[in-house]
């Protein structure tokens, strides 16, 4: 494998791919097919044995749910590989994001018994924002309730009209054997112990319309792709199965088809098909646009080739810590090549760093590579950098975008056990933001407590968890707080003035603000509108940090200020006197003026719920949604199951699981994401100020 490793692929023989789907669908396990078939491994890892080699984690292991995105790299056809395989529980979405940022193409895995779900919905979302070239694998046919045809049917109702079939299934749920490819009109069993003998045969008489009707959609489908092939379709001329697959390529890589595959990984059927797929229809590192860079310092666009002679610039996309080498700096390479022990300028904080080592990992195992080039996704030692900066040449200094990722919703209160711990705690926090961003801390100055916000209670139990484990830190824990935020009613103007007369210079800063709300979930915009010197533009900067800094605590609760644009229009400054911290003095106080005369409200976040109940249990189940305060949005039938979608306040969720339990009989399932935020109800708000004021 060493010599497979160390082989030099050329980049139209790299796939960099992602394996995402919502929880449950069967992510590791197909990935875990693909790490047997490949050669990567010698035994399949189970889900269920705690063996796998994708969840490396305990808390992976125990739970089995995948936690953390793990990279690996295989070989298949005289290609390589690389892989990421993400979580798909909605607490770990920040996983998916930072994934789909820095990969070529996708694998969305659906449960074939129950289509596109909650978190099946987010992926593709996700995947279409950094426009991400996808395959859908239909995954658990052999399963009671599995079928092929609503799911089909699920993926245009509710995601895509592009999605394409390109395989048939012969037989559902137990009698679910082989699978039928459209393109060389050929049924394929998989035998062996672990399925790894394809066995080709004819297609049953009873699929052979079936399949006939399927592929004329798929050729007309595929037609569209050059000029050449529709006229040639238009003709009545047969298309050739080699212009079948290169027409797929094409419209696949301009993300204008998604071809559909089907099986079932966990008895070893159809995974090495969609492995032909990932080779056949996902593009490489070169089928992609060029990258958009910003030359350091300016406004000044660079587009980058995918290209190993080119300027170096990479993207630290993932923060780990290792306990045997330290701190782990994933990065995806996406021009020029660099060895190890070399210096790369980091632009995002323009600083000079040392790549002590390079990584290639397989979860969380790894191996010394000497060089990483274009296309290529590896991990560094020795780097300062962290998740969103940009790592390039130090004679072409390129800025790529950021990465953004959703505000933490949850908070729990964490305090060491003993006071040996305090300054432990800190330190191991500091890891953790490092390598998760949405985990935010928050201090009470008045209590002196710390707040650990997150994107869920299972994200937070599982941070906590990891201090116990890996730090040997013991904590103790509050109850789970909702992560409020504040925000103004109407558009106000003020002023804030910091003038301080002491025996030696002064202090003066004098600014004049126009305050205006906006839509929910924009967060803080600054606009310099200062003409003719009023204030001199080396302390614009000054104005806009201390707006900034006053935006983290609203004024009614404490709670962070958001969704608001300041306008800096008018002030004043003082020959001697004007220095930075005194207009950032000034626009604190501007700020807390506007707070007060704009009618400060309280936001809360709304979650997304998808219940999944038996008919049964329905009218109790929206009877209880709706005491929560909770809007349903739809009703619909999954086979035996009712599913209810709506919109609930988080504060209304806490021991929702238990609840469901006790109203279904322990048949009720559930699933939550954050939605939107929304103004609290004054009631509620209330009592939320008085606790406030009261703590």
């Amino acid at each position: 494998m060493a010599e497979i490793i160390n082989k030099k692929y050329p980049l139209e023989k790299i796939r960099n791919i992602g394996i995402i789907a919502h929880i449950d669908a069967g992510k590791t396990t197909t990935t875990e097919r693909i790490l047997f078939y490949t050669g990567k491994s010698h035994k399949i890892g189970d889900i269920d044995e705690g063996n796998t080699q994708m969840d490396w984690m305990a808390q992976e292991r125990e739970r089995g749910i995948t936690i953390t995105s793990a990279a690996t790299t295989c070989f298949w056809k005289d290609h390589r590989i690389n892989i990421i395989d993400t979580p798909g529980h909605v607490d770990f979405t920040a996983e998916v994001e930072r994934s789909l940022r820095v990969l070529d193409g996708g694998v969305i895995i659906l449960d074939g018994s129950q289509g596109v779900e909650p978190q099946s919905e987010t992926v593709y979302r996700q995947a279409q924002k950094y426009n991400v070239p996808l395959l859908f694998f239909i995954n658990k046919l052999d399963k009671v309730g599995g079928d092929f045809y609503m799911s089909v049917g699920s993926i245009a109702e509710k995601l895509t009209n592009k999605g394409v079939v390109v395989q048939l299934p012969i037989g559902l749920e137990n009698t679910f054997e082989a699978v039928i490819d459209l393109i060389e009109m050929k049924a394929y069993k998989f035998e062996g112990t672990g399925g790894e003998k394809v066995i080709e045969f004819e297609i049953p008489v009873d699929m052979l319309e079936d399949a006939k009707k399927y592929r004329s959609i798929m050729i007309e489908k595929v037609a569209e792709a050059d000029d050449k092939l529709i006229e040639k379709y238009l003709a009545g001329e047969e298309l050739t199965n080699d212009e079948i697959r290169k027409g797929l390529r094409e419209l696949t890589i301009k993300a204008e088809v998604y071809p559909i595959f089907c099986g079932a990984s966990l008895s070893n059927k159809g995974v090495q098909k969609v492995l032909d797929g990932v080779v056949d229809y996902l593009p490489s590192p070169k089928d992609k646009p060029d990258i958009v860079g910003i030359r350091e310092g300016t406004d000044e666009q660079m587009l980058l080739k995918a290209d190993e002679n080119g300027p170096f610039v990479a993207l630290a996309f993932k923060i780990q810590t290792d306990p045997y080498v330290g701190k782990l700096t994933y990065i995806r390479v996406y021009s020029g090549k660099i060895s190890s022990g070399s210096y790369v300028h980091n632009s995002t904080a323009d600083r000079k760093e040392r790549l002590g080592r390079i990584l290639l990992m397989h979860a969380n195992h790894r191996e010394e590579i000497k060089e990483i080039s274009a296309g290529e996704i590896g991990a560094g030692v020795g780097l300062e950098a962290i998740t969103g900066d940009t790592l390039c040449a130090e004679d072409n200094k390129i800025v790529l975008d950021k990465i953004s990722f959703a505000e933490p919703v949850i908070g729990i209160v964490v305090e060491p056990k003993t006071k040996a711990d305090r300054n432990k705690m800190g330190q191991v926090i500091k890891k953790f933001l490092e390598e998760d961003p949405t985990l935010a801390i928050k201090t009470n100055i008045e209590t002196g407590q710390t707040l650990l916000y997150g994107m869920g209670e299972l994200h937070l139990e599982i941070i906590v968890d990891r201090m116990r484990r890996e730090f040997n830190l013991e904590v103790n824990t509050g109850t789970p707080q909702v992560a409020y935020r504040e925000t103004i009613r109407k558009v106000v103007e003020s002023e804030g003035k910091y003038i301080r007369q002491t025996g030696g210079r002064g202090q003066y800063g004098h600014v004049v603000i126009k305050v205006e709300p906006l839509e929910r979930g924009e967060g803080v915009k600054f606009v310099d509108k200062i003409v003719g010197g009023a204030i001199p533009r080396e302390y614009i900067p000054a104005v806009e940090k201390g707006i900034k800094e006053a935006a983290e605590s609203g004024i009614i609760a404490g709670y962070p200020f958001v969704d608001f644009q300041v306008t800096l229009f008018d002030g004043s400054f003082h020959e001697v006197d004007s220095s930075e911290m005194a207009f950032k003095m000034a626009a604190i106080e501007a700020l807390r003026q506007a707070q007060r005369a704009g009618d400060t409200f309280l936001l809360e976040p709304i979650m997304k719920v998808e219940v999944i109940v038996a008919e049964e249990f329905m009218g109790d189940v929206i009877g209880n949604i709706s005491s929560k305060r909770g809007k349903i949005d739809s009703t619909e039938q999954r086979g035996n199951a009712r599913i209810i979608t709506a919109k609930v306040p988080l504060a209304e969720m806490f021991g929702y699981a238990t609840e469901l339990r006790g109203m279904t009989q322990g048949r009720g399932s559930f699933t939550m994401e954050p939605s939107h935020y929304e103004e609290v109800p004054s009631n509620i708000a209330e009592g939320l100020i008085k606790d406030n004021i009261r703590h």
